[in-house]
């Protein structure tokens, strides 16, 4: 273990320090199956310092005056840069994104993220008139206290940028746990933040899991909030876990997005909806993984998406390309594999890819870009999200019909149209139960929120929706506006 790269101590109080405990946990590369680093798993007294540093520098931070935050921010985004290819390879090394993406698309969601909250931030209104109706009646905007955060693996800085920045803009201070499975990204994180010069304990990172760390912040007195992204599951026991302490948690969820592509579509749409499956190896939560399909354009598009899986390559992290990745460790390749199985056992019609490894891997957890066609969309792969590169092709008769089999899920994230028909399109916008919709292979614009309903949660992340969700909304009557 002593090659292995030490990244035992957390970041407490504007200070590196070792944990209360020794719990080393190794970090698994899963291009390699090998270890690159080891850290340590937080104790309840490790929770607590963290904590208890982040409610001291509470108030001072939140009398701060926002030109002074919208500062600090901005010298983290300077930081950022500087390490933004650090960055991509701690996120290459942890969770398998291929190099050239690993740069360029996860550490740079962050430099874009914290863009976009600064861009938010500046014409943010803190007291606002309720309105012309009501004189003196105002409404404030006041941070919440201590913030805890609880980020996944799948896209490491989108989830800690869209949490860290707007929380502590807002004057907030945080407690950041991030996926043990993927810490490396937050240790450089960390390192980003004390190099900005962020005073003591407006950030600090506890490296733990779930069942500790988590539950931990989860259930802590002093914590005001948790903003969580992963699984359903797992926000279903933070939210009882938080309900004693009556905190405030948002939660951003799995998700099982369709996406409605009809015969009338651009000759593009199949191509970029299987791509979208499989970028970042199938591991997206708002990957349109049940592609459902107009009748008479069926057979067409199943064709195309099986061509498009057969030209994806596969390969380690550890190279530039345009390919996939590992998925992130044997316990998801495992979970995956079943699922392949159970498609094929339940009679979807298998037309690219399938169980067991690519050819010629015999090692990291490679799983093969599979296409299923005629699935139900009472199957298992329909209605489990399978957080890896398989994608579901199911016909549709009518648009009624297609809009009844896209809403039956547990599921309301994102969804997808493809119609050239501009009326269609916006009838099906709002027709569709989901937190986001996307038509066409048009990205929703700058400063838009992300975040679902129903299993997928109800958080809204980005731009100034994403500041308001880390603030309280205070209603005041009989204020002077002439003072």
């Amino acid at each position: 273990m002593s090659d292995l790269a030490d990244k035992r101590k957390f970041y407490i109080n504007g200070a590196w320090v070792q944990p209360s405990v020794a719990h080393d946990l190794e970090v698994i590369d899963p291009s390699t199956e090998e270890p690159v680093a080891v850290i340590s798993l937080g104790a309840q007294a490790d929770t607590d310092a963290a904590v208890a540093a982040a409610k001291a520098a509470f108030p001072a931070w939140s009398a701060t005056a926002p030109a002074e935050r919208l500062a600090h921010v901005e010298k983290i985004l300077a930081v950022y840069k500087d390490r933004q290819a650090d960055m991509g390879k701690a996120i290459e090394d942890e969770m398998g994104a291929p190099h050239d993406m690993a740069v360029a698309d996860q550490a740079g969601s962050g430099v874009s993220h914290i863009e976009t909250f600064i861009e938010a931030f500046r014409n943010f209104e803190f007291i606002r008139p309720l309105g012309a109706h009501a004189p003196g009646s105002m409404v404030a905007w006041e941070p919440i206290g201590v913030v805890g955060l609880i980020t996944p693996w799948n896209w490491p800085m989108n989830q800690v940028t869209l949490k860290v920045i707007p929380a502590i803009l807002a004057g907030n201070t945080v407690v950041l746990k991030p996926s043990e499975i993927a810490p490396l990204s937050s240790v450089v994180f960390a390192e980003i933040v004390d190099a900005a010069g962020l005073p003591a304990g407006v950030f600090n990172m506890v490296n733990g899991d779930g069942p500790g760390v988590g539950t931990q912040l989860s259930t802590h007195p002093d914590v005001e909030m948790i903003s969580f992204t992963g699984s359903t599951r797992a926000g279903i026991a933070i939210t009882k876990a938080a309900a004693d302490t009556v905190k405030k948690v948002a939660l951003e969820l799995g998700g099982k997005g369709a996406n409605l592509v009809f015969a009338d579509a651009d000759e593009k749409a199949v191509t970029r909806g299987v791509r979208h499956v499989f970028y970042n190896s199938g591991q997206s939560c708002n990957a349109p993984t049940r592609m459902l399909v107009e009748r008479s354009f069926y057979e067409t598009a199943v064709a195309h998406a099986q061509k498009v899986a057969e030209e994806t390559a596969v390969a380690t992290a550890h190279q530039s390309g345009r390919h996939i990745g590992p998925v992130v460790s044997k316990l998801q390749w495992d979970k995956i594999q079943d699922l392949i199985q159970a498609g094929i056992d339940e009679g979807a019609r298998l037309v690219a890819g399938g169980p067991g490894l690519p050819e010629g891997v015999n090692r990291g957890y490679f799983v093969r870009p599979t296409v299923f066609a005629d699935v139900t969309n009472d199957m298992t792969i329909a209605r489990q999200e399978i957080f890896g590169p398989v994608l579901s092709i199911i016909p549709f008769d009518t648009e009624e019909e297609a809009v009844e089999m896209a809403n039956d899920t547990i599921y309301g994230l994102t969804n997808y149209v493809q119609t050239q028909d501009g009326a269609r399109r916006n009838r099906l916008s709002r027709q569709l139960r989901a937190g986001m919709i996307e038509m066409n292979g048009q990205s929703r614009g700058r400063g838009s929120a992300f975040g679902g309903v129903k299993a997928s949660g109800r958080a809204r992340e980005g731009g100034v929706w994403g500041i308001e969700e880390f603030m309280d909304s205070k209603q005041i009557s009989g204020w002077d506006v002439e003072a």
